[in-house]
């Protein structure tokens, strides 16, 4: 692993579209609360590299950045993260 290139949307920044909410079981979820879960569970620098550099199967071969860059609705790609990492993500944040 390299080091991680800085994520679109990450920790905030207004990204358009990519920053609007998707809905999950009738909550809305916004990409700012998708990193904080992110940091949550790897920690601020390692989130990071996780997002840009860690293939994912459950997201079609493509890393967390590429998926939200093609689109992905963030709560798709959190479940994928949850389907991916079941022993790290804490059932506070599935």
């Amino acid at each position: 692993m390299g080091s991680a290139a800085p994520v679109p949307g990450y920790g905030g920044a207004a990204d358009g579209a990519a920053d609007g909410e998707v809905t999950r079981r009738g909550d809305a979820v916004r990409l700012t609360d998708f990193w904080a879960r992110l940091e949550r569970v790897f920690g601020p620098h390692y989130a990071a590299s996780v997002a840009a550099d860690q293939v994912i199967p459950q997201l079609g071969g493509r890393t967390i950045q590429q998926a939200l860059a093609a689109g992905e609705e963030t709560v798709t790609v959190w479940r994928a993260v949850v389907a991916a990492y079941p022993d790290r993500v804490p059932k506070s944040l599935r």
